[in-house]
C-alpha cells in the first residue's frame, strides 16, 4: 500500500501522477495553511506559500497552527508541518509580504494560485490581474463561518472589479454581500449569512470579519476539489458564478 492508495476509484494513477507535479501557489498562509495540507494530502506535492505575519493566539480557532507556533513566522511553521506529513513534498516558502514590486516574481512558473490574502490594501486585486495576464486561474476562498464560500477568476473571465461599487473599495464583505444578493435571485437565500453580517458590521470597533474551524475545512475541500479539476482539465465555474458548502440550510 502505497501513499495513496486510498485515493484509488476516486483518482486515476494518470490523475495522481499529473497533481504530484502540478506548481500551486498561495498568497497568504491564514486560510492558505488548511488548504495547503488538505491539498498535500490529496497528493498535491509542488507548493509555493508567500506570508509575512507571524502566528498569534487568535489564529488557533481556524488555522493550522498550534501554540508552539505562536510568535514564529507562518510560512515557516506550516512548511515544517506539511513536511512532518510528506519529507518528500517540494514545499517553498517565502517569508515576506507581497507588494507590486514582487508578485510577478513570485508567481511565475505556477499553473494555478489561491489568493488567500487580507483585502487590507490593493495586492489581492494586483495579484489576480498579474495571474490574468500569466493565463493563471486564481481561486479566492472566503470563511463563513457555518459555510465555505469559493469563486475561480479565470484569465479570460471577468476580476472581483466587476462587482466593485462606484467610490467602496472591494473587500471581502462585498464579496460575501455579492453571493448572499444571487442566492436570493436564484431563489435559494441563505438569510444566517444576512444575520451575521449585519452583526459584524453593527461592531463598534473595527475588527476581522468572525470565522469558525468549519469553514476553514470546507473551503479547503472545495478549494482541493478545484485544484484537481483544474489540474485535470476538469469543467470549473468561474466568476461571477461561485460554489459554497454549508451546513445551516439543510
Amino acid at each position: 500500500m502505497d501513499r495513496y492508495s486510498r485515493n484509488r476509484i476516486y483518482l486515476t494513477k494518470e490523475e495522481q501522477q499529473t497533481i504530484k507535479s502540478f506548481p500551486v501557489i498561495l498568497g497568504g498562509s491564514g486560510i492558505g495553511s488548511v488548504i495547503a495540507e488538505c491539498a498535500l494530502r490529496m497528493g498535491f506535492e509542488n507548493i509555493t506559500i508567500i506570508d509575512g505575519d507571524q502566528v498569534e493566539l487568535s489564529n488557533l480557532n481556524r488555522q493550522n497552527y498550534i501554540e508552539e507556533d505562536i510568535a514564529t513566522d507562518k510560512v515557516n511553521a506550516i512548511k515544517k508541518r506539511l513536511l512532518s506529513i510528506n519529507k518528500e513534498a517540494n514545499i517553498t516558502v517565502h517569508n515576506c509580504f507581497l507588494t507590486k514590486e514582487n508578485v510577478e516574481s513570485y508567481i511565475n512558473g505556477h499553473k494555478v494560485a489561491i489568493n488567500a490574502l487580507d483585502f487590507s490594501s490593493d495586492i489581492p486585486l494586483f495579484f489576480d490581474e498579474v495571474c490574468q495576464r500569466k493565463n493563471i486561474p486564481v481561486l479566492h476562498p472566503y470563511n463563513l463561518g457555518w459555510g465555505g464560500l469559493v469563486t475561480v477568476i479565470t484569465p479570460n473571465g471577468l476580476s472581483l472589479k466587476s462587482i466593485e461599487k462606484p467610490n467602496e473599495k472591494f473587500n471581502e464583505i462585498k464579496m460575501v454581500e455579492y453571493a448572499s444578493s444571487y442566492l436570493k435571485f436564484w431563489r435559494t437565500p441563505h438569510d444566517w449569512i444576512d444575520v451575521a453580517m449585519e452583526k459584524y458590521l453593527e461592531e463598534k470597533k473595527v475588527l476581522p470579519p468572525p470565522q469558525l474551524s468549519v469553514a476553514s475545512y470546507m473551503v479547503a475541500a472545495m478549494c482541493t476539489h478545484l485544484l484537481f479539476n483544474i489540474a485535470t482539465n476538469n469543467k470549473i465555474k468561474q466568476f461571477p458564478e461561485f460554489y459554497i458548502s454549508t451546513i445551516m440550510n439543510d
